[in-house]
């Protein structure tokens, strides 16, 4: 996917400001625990999650987008539908996961405990990794609580 020139100059820093923020949610559902958690997150258990990905830039393509929406949805949400919903999101450490791949229950293995926050920042870094000016991922684990990673300020073009 190409996306507008303005957009690279964001990412090189050029933009110190923008001017124009759009927002898409994505809903998903996935199931989880924490490892070396001491309440009830220490047992699996599942969520409807809500991705909101929030996107900035100073300028407005050719269209007067910041991104197309359906872009947005085409790109991150796909993968959030492939690698993330309806699996068992699990730190690379949990002695479940062989046991769960030998009844080939889908699963997605992270470096990290799977919370809320770091959930938040694996959507970040790859809608990153694919051009999007994105400047903050929150999602939201519940109806009333939710987690925010907001970039490097390098990464969102600050000084």
């Amino acid at each position: 996917m190409v996306l507008p020139a303005h957009i690279g100059l964001w990412r090189q820093g050029v933009y110190n400001e923008a001017m124009y923020r759009v927002v898409r949610e994505i809903t998903f559902c996935y199931g989880h625990r924490l490892l070396n958690h001491s309440g009830k997150c220490r047992h699996l258990h599942g969520h409807n999650g809500r991705a909101v990905i929030v996107l900035e830039s100073c300028q407005l393509d050719h269209l007067g987008m910041v991104v197309d929406f359906g872009a947005v949805k085409k790109v991150i949400g796909a993968w959030i539908d492939t690698a993330l919903d309806h699996r068992m999101i699990l730190h690379k450490d949990d002695p479940l996961i062989p046991l769960l791949q030998q009844q080939g229950e889908p699963i997605h293995v992270l470096d990290v405990n799977p919370t809320a926050e770091n959930l938040a920042r694996l959507i970040y870094d790859f809608a990153a990794e694919q051009c999007f000016p994105v400047v903050e991922v929150c999602l939201w684990e519940t109806e009333d609580s939710c987690a925010t990673y907001r970039g490097e300020a390098q990464d969102r073009g600050e000084r």
